[in-house]
């Protein structure tokens, strides 16, 4: 029998995909308090809709998650939350194909991803634009 000395222990991460681009532009467009005021309700709006999706996903309403999903790619970008936007894209995908794992796997890593822009984008809020 053979004794395991070390346990590996997987996080999951991955950079959080911001484009600092659009933000800028928000910014010049609305000004800084307009800008503000956008981006915060981005964030409201995007963790309602996280909140949302995942309940339509617990209920088995596909067609209901498949309109949050899609709401919540076009919130993230408009607000330069690339990644988030594309992994909500990818979720939308998978309810099509009707891989239940699938969807499982991809609506985690969107949570995972949400929250790391939410908290980003938080961040950013202190740096001048």
């Amino acid at each position: 029998m053979r004794k395991v000395s070390q346990i590996l222990v997987m996080t999951r991460s991955e950079p959080v995909g911001l484009d600092p681009e659009r933000l800028r532009q928000l910014y010049a467009q609305l000004g800084e308090a307009g800008a503000d005021n956008v981006v915060c309700r981005a964030m409201e709006e995007l963790a309602l809709r996280f909140s949302h999706a995942d309940r339509m996903l617990r209920e088995g309403r596909r067609e209901e998650l498949r309109k949050a999903v899609r709401s919540l790619a076009a919130i993230a970008d408009q607000v330069g939350m690339t990644l988030l936007s594309r992994v909500a894209g990818d979720v939308g995908a998978c309810l099509g194909g009707g891989d239940d794992v699938a969807l499982a796997a991809t609506f985690a890593r969107l949570l995972r991803v949400g929250e790391s822009s939410l908290m980003a984008i938080w961040e950013l809020q202190d740096i001048t634009l």
